[in-house]
């Protein structure tokens, strides 16, 4: 396992964009999804206050 640091620069701002509002279904597939990726620790969470956006996409077979 690695461990990484990101060093913000000083002159660092944060962004604010454009929040997507996810359904009911959607909200508890990426909870899920967060949840069993932190348990494998493909994942972690983070300190920073910057965030990152959560997108699904469909797959032929219809799953996400």
């Amino acid at each position: 396992m690695w461990n990484y640091t990101i060093d913000m620069k000083k002159k660092f701002v944060l962004r604010k964009e454009k929040v997507y509002l996810l359904s009911r279904k959607g909200k508890g597939e990426a909870h899920e999804f967060i949840d069993g990726q932190s348990r494998k620790e493909n994942i972690k969470f983070s300190k920073l206050p910057q965030i990152a956006p959560v997108f699904f996409v469909k797959k032929k077979n219809s799953k996400k």
